[in-house]
This record gives C-alpha cells, sequence and structure tokens, in this order.
C-alpha cells in the first residue's frame, strides 16, 4: 500500500512538474513579458533597414511585426550584424530572428526554423565591365564577398572562390566597384532594391539561381517547441490569407511565396 502512494504521489510531482515546466517556457515568458525580441540587421533593404526618416521598415519588419501580433505582443527589434545573429540566439539574446534567413539542413540540425514564409532567388554579380565571368563555375579560384558563415558565402567558397568578409551589401557592392573583389552572389531581391537606389552603380548580374526557402530560426530546445508551432500557425494563416503575400508584393512587386 505504501509502495502504491508513494508510486501515485510520484506520479502526480511529475505531472505538476511537467506542467510548470509548460507554463514557463519561452511562448510562456514572451506573453508574459509582453514583447518578442528579435533580432535584425537593419542595413539590408529590402528585408530590413532605414528609411529617409531613420524609421526602421522592411519586408521582414513587417512580417515579424505580424508575428507579434498573432502572439498578442509587441516586436522589440534589436540591431545585429549578420554573424553575431546565430551567436545572439544561442546566448538567448534573441528569442528569434527575422532577417532574410535562409533554411539549410545544416543550420536544422542546431536552430529550430518555422515553415518557410518566402522564397528568394540568387544572383551572380560582377563589376559592369567585367567579360571573364558569366556562371557560378567561372568563380573558382576567385575573390568573392559575403557575411561570415551565410548561405552565399558557403557557395562560393563551395565553388572554390576565396571569400572576403563585408559586414553589409554596401561594402560588398564597394569592395566589387573598386575591383577588390571579383564577384559576390545575394539575394535577387537585395540587388534589385540596390539598383533602384543606385541606378548608375558599375554592375550587372551575370546568372540567376533557384530560389531558398527563408524562415524564422530560434534555439532547438523544448523550450521552444511552443512558440515555434505557434509561429507556424501565424505564417499558416498569413500565407492563407494573403499577407505575407501583400507585404512581398509591397517591397519587391513580386509573390515571394512560392518556391518557383
Amino acid at each position: 500500500m505504501k509502495k502504491l502512494i508513494s508510486l501515485t504521489l510520484l506520479l502526480v510531482l511529475l505531472a505538476v512538474s511537467v506542467q510548470a515546466l509548460a507554463e514557463d517556457d519561452l511562448l510562456a515568458r514572451i506573453k508574459k513579458r509582453g514583447t518578442i525580441i528579435i533580432a535584425s540587421e537593419e542595413e539590408w533593404a529590402p528585408w530590413t533597414y532605414h528609411d529617409k526618416n531613420d524609421q526602421l521598415v522592411g519586408m521582414d519588419i513587417e512580417i515579424a511585426t505580424l508575428i507579434a501580433e498573432g502572439l498578442g505582443v509587441k516586436p522589440d527589434f534589436r540591431k545585429a550584424d549578420w554573424d553575431s545573429i546565430f551567436w545572439g540566439i544561442d546566448s538567448k539574446r534573441y528569442d528569434i530572428a527575422c532577417n532574410g534567413v535562409g533554411y539549410t539542413e545544416e543550420r536544422a540540425q542546431k536552430y529550430t526554423f518555422t515553415q518557410p514564409y518566402v522564397y528568394t532567388h540568387k544572383v551572380l554579380i560582377v563589376r559592369g565591365d567585367n567579360e571573364d565571368i558569366h556562371t557560378l563555375t567561372d568563380i573558382k579560384g576567385r575573390t568573392t564577398a559575403n557575411s561570415a558563415n551565410s548561405t552565399y558565402a558557403k557557395l562560393a567558397e563551395k565553388m572554390g572562390a576565396t571569400v572576403k568578409i563585408a559586414p553589409s551589401l554596401a561594402e560588398t557592392i564597394m569592395l566589387l566597384v573598386q575591383g577588390r573583389i571579383d564577384a559576390t552572389i545575394n539575394a535577387q531581391i537585395s540587388i534589385d532594391t540596390y539598383l533602384e537606389q543606385h541606378p548608375d552603380a558599375n554592375i550587372k548580374v551575370v546568372e540567376v539561381m533557384n530560389g531558398d526557402p527563408v524562415a524564422i530560426p530560434m534555439r532547438k530546445d523544448a523550450d521552444t517547441e511552443s512558440l515555434a508551432a505557434a509561429i507556424d500557425q501565424i505564417i499558416t494563416e498569413a500565407l492563407e490569407n494573403g499577407k505575407i503575400a501583400e507585404i512581398t508584393m509591397k517591397y519587391t512587386g513580386r509573390d515571394l511565396t512560392k518556391p518557383d
């Protein structure tokens, strides 16, 4: 009889502990805090940037705001260089990142990703007078530039290029125009926006590549499971009702919610 009571007590205590953990996971803390902390580069149009009035705007700013509203909290954007975004997630400085983060199998081993909310095509860019580079295979043995640990940098390295680290697209283009690098790979929509803002820039697109899925990363542990599920539901609804497509059309003139 005593053993039965002890077992029952143990099960009750275990159930209480599990419930307590569920009530104190990241989603619960975010709702209690009233804000969700979001890593944002703030220098990568049209994803996240400052307009002429120095207001933080962009496609991902509106999508992240939509997610925060769906959770019933306010977005708290924190400026982060690309190469510090994942470090900030690891150290719990940020709850999530919404910054055009491409989903890869390698990243998914360490981080939990939501479902993709947009897809982006990649482009290979060279200086306007370059006649030697036409496709990715031509960058072998040459020098490119990108943010550290970006999917673009890894692709360039895979193709045999040496990659210089540049913290922003503006600096990358400066290196290209100055002839200090031979090429760069970046998101097509970012290059389109850059050329709209700098129509006389001495650069050109020589190859367009398939689109990549973009999603929201967060820490990969039990603490984030309910948050990932909640954000997935918000993204699903926003894809079905066209809100995300509307946002991408506003900033790029294209519906980026389809992979092709």
